[in-house]
């Protein structure tokens, strides 16, 4: 079956921004954004709103880093629904990631998944056949050729439409 344009599906994978190492003793789940995530973040929101790529859905890892991220970049895109927390996508590989997605999915036509690396990378390299670095704070635009999200597995073969590392945004 052929996929038109209508039936496309747009990946959004956003690598949380970088966190703070300062409390030796915190739970890495624990850790908070140092000042540069705390920069970067919002840059990420307002980069996702200039470039008309507002998400219908935004999901996140539990863990602080990844939260705070998706709530300064919610902002940042003036997202007008709460974040989905989703305990799965800590640390999470691939299939995990897929399987939050294809659960929370719904209706949405844009979903942006905060998380984390190494599983981020893989889950692009994996969707794209581009091993990408993902730097904290990159941000990877996955167009995929499926009408529903429930129809997502690791293997689905997208296109990297774009890729933003923090030191490239010109925002």
């Amino acid at each position: 079956m052929r996929v038109g344009a209508g039936l496309m599906k747009t990946l959004l994978v956003l690598r949380h921004a970088k966190s703070s190492w300062k409390q030796p003793g915190l739970a890495d789940h624990d850790r908070p954004l140092n000042r540069r995530g705390n920069r970067d973040a919002p840059r990420v929101g307002l980069l996702l709103r200039r470039q008309a790529l507002t998400p219908d859905l935004i999901v996140s890892s539990t863990a602080e880093r990844a939260r705070a991220t998706a709530v300064q970049v919610a902002e940042g895109v003036v997202y007008g629904s709460p974040v989905e927390l989703d305990r799965q996508l800590y640390l999470a590989e691939p299939e995990a990631i897929v399987d939050v997605v294809r659960s929370l999915g719904g209706e949405a036509s844009r979903v942006l998944v905060v998380g984390h690396n190494p599983g981020l990378q893989e889950l692009v390299a994996r969707l794209t056949g581009r091993d990408e670095v993902l730097p904290t704070a990159s941000l990877a635009q996955i167009e995929l050729p499926i009408a529903e999200w429930a129809e997502l597995r690791t293997f689905t073969r997208g296109r990297l439409v774009r890729l933003w590392r923090p030191k490239e945004l010109d925002v």
